[in-house]
């Protein structure tokens, strides 16, 4: 992703938020000596101009990717979702992607949502899928495989109802109207991910353990394997926020100069 970036002689102009903290600012300037980004700094002494400002430069075509640093995400979205000065256009939908690099797997693996939406109705379901093969493919996987993520790999209307939409959304990409791509579930994790573990329990998936994206039930689920895979499992991630008008660097003020610095290459793509 980096190389492919160095590559091209444009820059993204990346507006970044009250970056104050050192991991932020080593990840842009890395960026920046890399060739792919040209920074605008926008700070103030309260985080709420801050934002405002650079939420502003997005709207007059100034910057075209925004990044949180030293803010809470409340502060950031907020100036995000204004009704009349945001940047989300009305009937989009506001969610999380997470790309990550684990040394167990020999592909990247995407993921969605961590940090958004609590429980996803339908409706944002199915926009969580739009924009996951959508950034597959501008990674380069033409046809991507996605797992819809459940505790067992039955539909279960009383307990888990959403496992009945995932039947919908299944039949919607079988008639093509999501493009090139191949989606199953309801999965658990090791069989999405682990062609032993699925012929083990005797399942039969279009997916045959390859997942490349993991969409998940509900962000309880989503925020545990996240911590889970950069806790105990030695992940690099990129994260960014899809459905404002550009993409939105959102990652935690405790993550490492290498996440924050991949997720602006993320966004740059």
């Amino acid at each position: 992703m980096v190389a492919h970036l160095a590559e091209r002689t444009e820059r993204r102009r990346v507006a970044v938020v009250c970056g104050r903290d050192e991991s932020t600012r080593e990840a842009v300037a890395r960026a920046e000596a890399a060739g792919f980004v040209e920074p605008i700094m926008v700070d103030d002494d309260d985080v709420d101009v801050a934002a405002a400002r650079a939420v502003a430069l997005v709207r007059e075509g100034k910057a075209d990717v925004l990044m949180k640093g030293l803010l809470n995400t409340d502060n950031l979205l907020k100036a995000v979702l204004n009704k009349e000065t945001g940047i989300l256009p009305k009937g989009r939908v506001l969610t999380h992607l997470t790309c990550c690099q684990l040394p167990q797997m020999d592909r990247l693996l995407f993921v969605t949502d961590v940090a958004v939406i609590p429980y996803p109705t339908k409706e944002q379901r199915a926009e969580q899928l739009r924009y996951l093969l959508n950034l597959c493919r501008a990674m380069g996987i033409e046809e991507p495989r996605v797992s819809l993520i459940n505790c067992s790999e039955k539909v279960n209307e009383k307990h888990f109802p959403f496992t009945v939409e995932y039947k919908e959304l299944i039949a919607q990409t079988q008639a093509g109207e999501y493009g090139p791509c191949i989606v199953d579930g309801p999965l658990d994790l090791k069989t999405s991910l682990s062609a032993h573990a699925l012929h083990k329990k005797g399942i039969e998936s279009p997916l045959e353990g390859l997942a490349d994206g993991l969409i998940f039930p509900d962000i309880q689920a989503g925020n545990v394997f996240y911590k889970t895979i950069t806790l105990f499992c030695g992940a690099e991630t990129a994260a960014i926020l899809q459905g404002p008008q550009v993409p939105v660097v959102l990652t935690s003020r405790a993550d490492s100069v290498e996440s924050k610095f991949y997720s602006i290459a993320l966004a740059c793509v």
